[in-house]
């Protein structure tokens, strides 16, 4: 079987874990700075808070911008549920709304459902292609929304806007107008989960981007303090001679990223731009040599004259097709030893949305794009060979499913 995401583990890789180990010190120390500087490095911004995981991410700056019950933030209908249950986390309502062709959030659909109540707006990079971030901005800059903006903390008269928040999960080395993902938005926030382009087992990125009138170096104390419990000194520092003594001075949070976990991203994101992510342009660059003369296959959105995507996986739709019969094709596929899988099942077909009222006919784009979607792996240990038994496993499934 050729696994659909096994994780990138090499010799650097083993060896600056090992080095954490024989540290004697394995929690939030100076590989996690050291991840938080590769990261800024990577972005271009100078402000970067790594945390357990992109959730907590995007939980911790909706908390920081005075989110809570009453407030809405609007959010795709085609994205991993996280996005929308970090919103209800903080008793807020998530507004979602449909997304174009390309799978990511519509802005047209966006400005349709912006009330007074909006407070934020959470893009998602699906599959590493980013958002029509222009379209976005000029909806939270129009001078009629800000006008209806109601700010209820200084934070957000600073602002006098609505937040955007990338939920950039998939688009670390993504690139928009030549500026590199993470530098896109107020707040971006990557993820280091086990199957993302980086990782670090579980674990997430905060950066941060905030306008002039912000002091985004402390912004990454005060965040970098609520994910420590509120706590004045973290341990590393406590371990130093003669700095025990700390305070609490704000109920936080305990979402901080360890140094073992650290360590793994910080081999991966050393070698990223030079290697790893060469390596992912090859694979999806195949697939699209692959399938380009398929009439039934619709490539993905990867490179135009603006973006470029950061080849995290291959969300090939297939052109008249069902959703019954996409599971058949996956079935089928399963059957040739090659693992596949869907990106994403659309919020309004998960329980926990359909209780809520949230109808999965309301949102056409985002079960068209669902329905016919097989998403095919893409990672740097894939072979050549691999990738052709991968395009003959999907092209001899489909004649399967189809002429039958």
């Amino acid at each position: 079987m050729i696994p659909f995401s096994p994780p990138f583990i090499d010799d650097d890789v083993k060896n600056e874990v090992l080095e954490s180990l024989n540290s004697g010190w394995i929690t939030t120390g100076p590989k996690v700075n050291a991840l938080e500087k590769e990261v800024a490095k990577l972005t271009g911004i100078e402000n970067v808070l790594c945390v357990n995981s992109a959730t907590s991410a995007m939980m911790l700056v909706l908390h920081w911008f005075g989110i809570g019950k009453g407030d809405e933030v609007i959010v795709p209908a085609y994205t991993y549920c996280a996005t929308a249950l970090a919103v209800m986390h903080l008793g807020a309502k998530p507004v979602i709304v449909d997304v174009g062709t390309d799978f990511n959030i519509n802005p047209d659909e966006i400005k349709k459902h912006i009330t007074p109540r909006t407070k934020a707006i959470v893009p998602v990079d699906i599959a590493g292609y980013p958002c029509d971030y222009d379209g976005i901005y000029d909806i939270v800059n129009d001078e009629e929304v800000k006008k209806i903006f109601i700010s209820t903390n200084e934070v957000q008269r600073m602002l006098g806007r609505i937040l955007v928040m990338s939920d950039a999960a998939h688009s670390i080395g993504a690139m928009y107008k030549d500026k590199p993902s993470g530098s896109l938005c107020d707040v971006s926030v990557f993820s280091f989960h086990a199957v993302k382009n980086v990782t670090t087992a579980e674990g997430g990125a905060i950066c941060i981007n905030l306008p002039g009138k912000f002091d985004n170096d402390e912004i990454y104390k005060w965040l970098r303090l609520l994910s420590l419990n509120g706590q004045t000194k973290d341990a590393f520092t406590k371990s130093l001679g003669g700095n025990w003594k700390y305070d609490i001075v704000y109920p936080g949070f305990k979402i901080n990223l360890n140094d073992i976990c650290a360590a793994v991203g910080l081999a991966q994101i050393r070698k990223y731009t030079s290697d790893l992510l060469i390596s992912r342009k090859e694979i999806f660059e195949k697939y699209n040599e692959g399938f380009r003369n398929k009439e039934w296959a619709e490539l993905p959105p990867s490179k135009n004259e603006i973006k470029e995507t950061s080849y995290h996986i291959y969300p090939l739709r297939i052109r008249g097709i069902t959703e019954e019969q996409r599971d058949q094709i996956i079935e089928e596929i399963n059957k040739r030893e090659v693992a596949v899988n869907v990106h994403f099942v659309p919020l309004p077909m998960l329980k926990i949305f359909k209780d809520r009222n949230y109808d999965i006919s309301d949102y056409p784009v985002s079960y068209d794009n669902y329905s016919r979607e097989i998403t095919l792996p893409v990672y740097p240990q894939l072979s050549d060979e691999d990738v052709i038994t991968i395009i003959e496993s999907v092209t001899g499934s489909y004649d399967s499913v189809m002429n039958n």
